[in-house]
């Protein structure tokens, strides 16, 4: 079993490395005991880097994906590891794209929890990453809420900044009091406690990602102007204004 470090507390999802210990060297991947590398999944993209073992050799982490209980952190393809079982090593995060993938996952729930309060329509699913991301809501859209309309909504979110918290709740807490526009998405059976990420007065939702501290991180972004996917589903994208964020900017 891999322990997913990055999902314990809001401060794990800025740290930038870490040690742990080689459990498994599946052919073009490594298995460790904890990692702060994320795996592809809910929408965001995996974390990529670099471990050093024993002798000091960078191996590039290219891709990472979760395998049952374990974590694959897959290498660049011709990596030749000298690890063994039991090696102590060291992850390195690339920084700026556990960054860029922070800001859009806390964008993307400012975005759901906005279109929720004044369409009542609940996110389906949401994709993310390279400064740009896609929420698909599920019902009929309705026609004087647009682009325009929906803007200064989040921008009252991110001014002044507002505090994003994560929470525990036993499945049982959750399941007597869930937010109210979460549940499109059932959560897997096995999922106890529930991970829930608040942002102050604005939203709650359960969800296994890593995020901002703060919405005063998430800098300018942009939305594009809903667009029908389907009979029953709208597609609105958005994206990153400022390729870097002004991450001095907290909660006050």
């Amino acid at each position: 079993m891999t322990e997913l470090a990055y999902l314990t507390s809001a401060q794990a999802a800025y740290e930038r490395a870490f040690t742990a210990k080689v459990v498994a060297l599946p052919p073009g991947a490594v298995v460790l005991d904890r990692t702060l590398f994320y795996p592809a999944g809910g929408g965001q993209p995996a974390d990529r880097g670099a471990l050093s073992g024993p002798d000091g050799a960078k191996l590039e982490v290219v891709d990472v994906v979760k395998s049952g209980a374990v974590v694959l952190h897959r290498l660049r393809r011709g990596s030749r590891p000298a690890l063994a079982l039991g090696d102590e090593v060291r992850g390195d995060l690339d920084w700026e794209r556990r960054y860029g993938h922070m800001r859009l996952h806390t964008a993307q729930h400012l975005l759901s929890a906005v279109v929720y309060r004044r369409t009542g329509l609940k996110t389906r699913q949401a994709t993310f990453g390279g400064g740009t991301g896609t929420i698909v809501v599920e019902g009929r859209w309705p026609e004087n809420e647009t682009a325009e309309t929906l803007t200064p909504a989040l921008q009252a979110c991110l001014e002044p900044p507002r505090g994003v918290e994560l929470r525990f709740l036993s499945r049982a807490e959750w399941t007597a009091n869930p937010s109210a526009r979460s549940g499109l998405v059932p959560l897997p059976p096995m999922v106890d406690p529930v991970r829930v990420i608040e942002i102050a007065d604005i939203d709650a939702c359960p969800c296994g990602g890593t995020h901002l501290a703060s919405t005063g991180e998430v800098g300018e972004f942009s939305v594009e102007a809903p667009a029908a996917q389907a009979a029953d589903a709208t597609r609105i994208g958005f994206s990153l204004r400022t390729a870097v964020a002004h991450s001095a900017r907290v909660t006050p």
